[in-house]
């Protein structure tokens, strides 16, 4: 069973432009599916061209809360377009809410999160969420809505009640280089605790460097050492972690 990274961002210039290498590397270390989302207008394309050249990438858009600017009206529309026209996006995403960033507008994230999920209820899409300091307001509005799809909580940071809430909506915890530390005694404890059917693992690329790569570019052949992690933390055999979340993944997603 092969490696699958829910969410890397193959499409930013640290990894595209060594893009052939970076896929090879992580290849060789078993890794053959990448899940690629977009964060604003402003990258869907290089996100939907990335893909279509390349076997085992598959394409999310979405706007990301931590780029908001002004009314997203026009944005809105055109995503509404693109996953009507367009059968390869296999998940709106990344999408959310950030109360973590200086002068976070809770109301101004709403208003663009939740049109985002209505087209994901609306076209069947899973749904690839960032949160950060805001899983309560997320989670409201999730069980308001009532997704068909579910989808997964990126680099879930939250509480174990929490992380139970979304299982319980039927959503997959991401889980990246994060776990790697041990200063992560939560979201460690959550990882030996919960089911291993409710992870997914990922690696963020080019972003959150995992244990010993501090400061450096991460790449999605790490997703390896993510697995390896849990695998050590949950005290089972490695080839249980890549099989079990990959199967997850896959359905989650829809990934052939």
């Amino acid at each position: 069973m092969k490696l699958i990274d829910t969410h890397c961002h193959l499409d930013f210039p640290e990894l595209s432009v060594e893009i052939e290498a970076v896929l090879e590397r992580a290849r060789k270390a078993g890794v053959d599916k990448f899940v690629v989302p977009g964060v604003s207008v402003d990258n869907w394309s290089a996100v939907l061209n990335l893909c279509s050249g390349h076997a085992g990438l598959y394409p999310a858009l979405g706007l990301h809360p931590c780029f908001l600017k002004g009314d997203h009206a026009d944005d809105i529309a055109l995503l509404a377009a693109t996953l009507k026209d367009n059968d390869q996006i296999v998940a709106v995403g990344e999408i959310g809410l950030d109360l973590f960033i200086p002068d976070a507008n809770l109301q101004q994230q709403l208003a663009v999160l939740n049109p985002q999920l209505a087209l994901a209820k609306e076209y069947q899409k899973p749904v690839l969420l960032h949160v950060r300091k805001a899983h309560d307001p997320l989670l409201k509005q999730l069980r308001q809505l009532k997704l068909e799809r579910a989808g997964l909580v990126h680099a879930f940071s939250g509480s174990e009640q929490q992380a139970r809430e979304y299982l319980k909506l039927g959503f997959k915890l991401g889980v990246g280089g994060s776990v790697t530390y041990e200063r992560a005694s939560k979201l460690r404890r959550l990882v030996a605790e919960l089911p291993l059917e409710s992870f997914v693992l990922e690696t963020d690329s080019p972003d959150m460097p995992l244990q010993g790569y501090q400061g450096q570019v991460n790449y999605p052949e790490r997703v390896v050492k993510v697995a390896m992690a849990v695998a050590k933390i949950r005290q089972q055999p490695l080839a249980d972690v890549i099989e079990v979340t990959s199967i997850q993944s896959s359905k989650c997603l829809g990934l052939l």
